[in-house]
């Protein structure tokens, strides 16, 4: 597949890239948003503005072309995606509707993000019984996890893609069979996966997260969750979004959820300026033929760029592209300081403790990505 043209894309972006001399190496982060973004957000103020409290069917609209697109990029149905502000509302939800009473166990790995590592260290010190699964050796960590489930796991909780290091989880399929053969849920982490890696079918049968934040370029409030087409779980943490057809129904009994599986996950009330935008976005990606494929060619080139100009360092990303992702890290003492002094110079990155991430991104030029790089070696000199 042929890549994408840098140069031909950079008008789309020229309000994220005005500012001369500035090297976003944040592909991986928060990449750049085109310039058609912020005519989705426009748009949702004047929809607002002409409709007030009757904007929601407008809205519904935005937040459908949302659903359509993680269908396109997932598998499944439209209707089985929930949307939420990010993933941690999202895996709440989805925490909710496990069975407690008679599963208290979770298996998860050491490679997980923030957010997803803080909740279900809070959920340990309630009583519920979580196994971290060290990442290294990666060549084995499906099988590991697989090994780790019980009679009593209530849900496997992994990610495809390691944040950290930017490795592909390969063999993940070992450990979803392995837990649905013990009945336990299975929840994806896909939030480095989704529009730079392509999507295989992985696991029907599971719950996939992710967002727009990164390399989809939709910004903010645009977490998603793909729920199975099979489920019938009942999320305690549930908005009143769930089921618009009982709003005024005050009949007893079980509480009812709505006729789709995004609506058995439906939240609440939420800004819809964030579908707004992601629509804006979904379709300039269109327009400029921006899909998965060219993109991930892309990605491989940049990435080898980066690896080949990086190559006297301590890299932790595989060189090999059927293992890589998006970002390369290389390890690096005081890299929160390094990412400071790189900010200074005009050059994005970031760090997760010692290890320095740079995120390529389709805009960015090869000089760019050698100007980041030169700036780098220039503050941080190989040993």
């Amino acid at each position: 597949m042929e890549p994408l043209n840098p140069t031909s894309l950079r008008p789309a972006y020229a309000r994220f890239l005005a500012v001369e001399g500035r090297v976003l190496l944040t592909g991986h982060s928060h990449q750049a948003w085109p310039d058609a973004a912020r005519d989705g957000m426009l748009r949702a103020f004047d929809d607002a503005a002409a409709c007030v409290d009757e904007k929601w069917a407008r809205a519904a609209e935005a937040a459908d072309a949302v659903r359509r697109a993680v269908a396109a990029h997932h598998g499944g149905r439209p209707e089985d995606v929930a949307l939420g502000s990010n993933t941690h509302e999202l895996v709440t939800r989805f925490l909710s509707a496990l069975d407690w009473r008679r599963r208290r166990h979770l298996v998860t790995t050491g490679g997980e993000f923030h957010s997803m590592r803080r909740q279900l260290g809070r959920l340990a010190e309630e009583g519920i019984e979580v196994t971290v699964v060290e990442v290294a050796p990666v060549a084995t960590l499906a099988e590991r996890l697989a090994a780790a489930v019980r009679d009593d796991t209530a849900a496997l909780l992994a990610s495809t893609v390691l944040y950290e290091t930017s490795t592909i989880v390969e063999g993940l399929e070992l450990a979803c069979e392995a837990a649905h053969r013990r009945g336990a849920q299975v929840l994806l982490d896909a939030y480095h996966h989704t529009g730079v890696v392509p999507w295989r079918p992985l696991d029907p049968h599971a719950f996939v997260v992710g967002g727009g934040y990164k390399y989809l370029q939709w910004g903010e409030g645009c977490g998603f969750m793909r729920v199975p087409p099979d489920c019938r779980l009942r999320p305690i943490v549930t908005g009143w979004f769930s089921d618009f057809a009982s709003l005024q129904s005050k009949t007893s009994g079980p509480l009812r959820y709505g006729n789709t599986q995004g609506d058995r996950f439906a939240g609440a009330t939420y800004d819809p300026t964030s579908h707004y935008r992601a629509r804006a976005v979904i379709d300039e990606f269109a327009r400029l033929d921006m899909s998965v494929p060219r993109l991930r060619a892309t990605s491989l080139r940049q990435t080898g760029r980066l690896l080949a100009g990086l190559a006297d360092y301590d890299i932790l990303t595989p060189h090999d592209e059927e293992r890589r992702g998006g970002f390369v890290t290389v390890r690096v003492a005081g890299a929160a300081q390094v990412v400071r002094a790189l900010r200074e110079r005009g050059v994005f990155v970031d760090a997760r403790g010692d290890r320095l991430r740079f995120g390529p991104a389709p805009y960015l030029r090869d000089e760019d990505i050698d100007a980041g790089v030169a700036a780098f070696r220039e503050l941080c000199p190989p040993q």
